[in-house]
């Protein structure tokens, strides 16, 4: 989703462990961009930026405008990033530069509201299998996210990637059959439910047996 945003990037001369050191304490982080043609620029960014797009609604989906000093201001979006593992902060982020003519590949999230059927009524479980599907589209028209509401769902009823109504120029490229959430029965109340089937269907084997036994000692007498 393109968002009127614009970050500010220097060019860097210098790469190792040493610049982005040197950067860190400056508080920004080392960074390149790419793409569309063009040959790549090493950058330094504010990562405060930089994780407020990560953060946002959109999150890797945003593309924004990359102003770099003296060099260029080109849409983008952020395709990889590095974190501290310790501290959880940016360490360094890829930027690819994007064409608003070509259509993207992208993935995006599945929202799903209501209580299903069959959960409420028929005592079902309602599991989500996967929480994105991946479309191919404009990058103007990349949406946030998708929201369906299941609460017509019964017991055994499955929710599939089809089902996701799209727009637009968008086109599904997740396989068409991929669940995205279903209604099962809870494991334990259909255990019981066989058990108990299983035991009624035994009950009149013994019946018959002990008449037949029974039978058996009368003409021997």
């Amino acid at each position: 989703m393109r968002k009127d945003i614009t970050i500010a990037a220097e060019p860097r001369a210098t790469r190792g462990k040493n610049e982005a050191r040197r950067l860190r304490v400056q508080l920004r982080i080392p960074a390149v961009v790419y793409g569309i043609g063009k040959d790549p620029v090493a950058v330094s960014v504010s990562p405060k930026e930089v994780n407020k797009i990560l953060h946002s609604s959109s999150g890797v989906n945003t593309i924004f405008n990359l102003d770099i000093t003296g060099v260029e201001n080109s849409p983008v979006m952020v395709v990889d990033w590095q974190h501290d593992p310790i501290r959880n902060n940016l360490l360094h982020i890829d930027m690819k530069r994007i064409d608003l003519s070509k259509r993207l590949t992208v993935k995006v999230p599945v929202h799903t509201t209501g209580d299903p059927i069959g959960v409420k009524q028929q005592g079902g479980l309602y599991e989500i299998i996967t929480r994105e599907i991946e479309i191919e589209c404009l990058p103007d028209e990349i949406p946030e996210h998708f929201e369906i509401n299941v609460a017509d769902m019964t017991l055994g009823q499955s929710l599939r990637a089809s089902q996701v109504e799209l727009s637009g120029s968008m086109k599904l490229v997740s396989p068409a059959e991929q669940v995205i959430s279903h209604v099962i029965a809870v494991r334990g109340a259909a255990e019981e439910t066989a058990a108990e089937g299983e035991a009624k269907a035994a009950e009149p084997e013994v019946v018959k047996k002990g008449k037949k036994e029974e039978e058996a000692a009368e003409k021997k007498k």
